[in-house]
């Protein structure tokens, strides 16, 4: 019998400070998205997790004015670290921003990283239409590479155009809901967040800069051959290919993708060093994504490696 996996460190772990949320229907998963406490504790006892890094819940403050994100942003920070003081050796988070206000974001993330030890920040898709290729949002990208922190770059909602030219067909509300959601638009909107990034030369300007994005790469890992050939350094007027910057500037989590054949996809792409164990909750199960990683046709060492090493190496835990 195979010896089980040491420590699982889980990456995309959601929370809400909201007693209610219009976006839920279920209130089991309500009350599981804001108890920081001991019924999450002990759901993670459950599936055998040690350690989840929290992050705030999409929509998140993205699509707030900058002032209501500059107020929303630090009470959620310091809500989080009494949580964590509670559960010091189990619970770890991502910082929320005030993303549409770049400067202030950037403070709050250095506030979040050396005040309370936060592993970076997750910022959620776009804010109001506008990209993090935009230098407008660069004094963001700026400071994480300065401290050394990743940002978990999370799906949300396309904006409402998108939504309406794409989305919208001869099938039912519910259908569009989904399909323009988690059954298709958030996945392709993150990786096209992704693209807009490294086509804007961030990556060439802040080198050591590292993101993450979840769901086994938003579909990216199968394109990646596809944009090196049709968006070459001729064109794009970067220093390198697009495979070097999805290798050596993009991390990539499970989060619910318990799927072999694209977890094989991206492991053959960006190698093991840039995998990491999440499991998307409460929206999909820990126990589930536990299961997965312990089943996949990996070494010991690599099943380790996902679970928690590269985690470590990336975050400093």
């Amino acid at each position: 019998m195979e010896e089980k996996i040491s420590k699982i460190i889980a990456l995309e772990e959601h929370f809400s400070v909201l007693k209610e949320n219009q976006n839920l229907t279920l209130n089991t998963l309500s009350e599981k998205l804001t108890d920081i406490g001991d019924k999450r504790i002990a759901d993670m006892n459950e599936a055998g997790i040690d350690i989840q890094v929290l992050s705030l819940s999409s929509p998140g403050t993205e699509q707030m004015e900058p002032e209501e994100a500059v107020k929303t942003a630090a009470l959620v920070n310091d809500y989080i670290e009494e949580a964590i003081k509670r559960n010091p050796s189990r619970l770890a988070a991502f910082a929320a921003l005030p993303t549409s206000a770049p400067d202030r974001a950037a403070d709050e993330l250095e506030r979040a990283v050396k005040e309370y030890g936060f592993k970076g920040a997750v910022i959620n898709g776009h804010c109001r239409g506008r990209y993090l290729d935009d230098k407008f949002f660069w004094p963001i990208l700026e400071r994480a590479e300065l401290l050394n922190v990743p940002l978990y770059i999370h799906p949300t909602v396309p904006p409402k155009p998108v939504v309406d030219t794409y989305y919208k067909g001869q099938f039912s509300n519910d259908v569009m809901f989904s399909l323009s959601t988690a059954g298709w638009g958030w996945h392709i909107e993150t990786a096209v967040h992704v693209l807009r990034l490294i086509l804007s030369g961030a990556f060439d300007r802040y080198p050591k800069l590292q993101i993450i994005v979840g769901h086994l790469g938003e579909a990216i890992p199968f394109m990646m051959n596809r944009l090196d050939k049709m968006l070459p350094e001729n064109l794009t007027g970067l220093e390198k290919k697009i495979s070097s910057y999805l290798c050596e500037n993009v991390n990539y989590t499970i989060s619910g993708f318990n799927f072999v054949p694209p977890f094989l996809n991206l492991l053959l792409q960006v190698g093991i060093e840039r995998i990491m164990f999440s499991s998307d909750y409460p929206y999909s199960s820990m126990s589930d994504a536990r299961s997965f990683l312990e089943s996949l046709p990996l070494s010991k060492n690599d099943k380790e490696k996902i679970a928690h090493m590269n985690a470590e190496r990336l975050m400093k835990f």
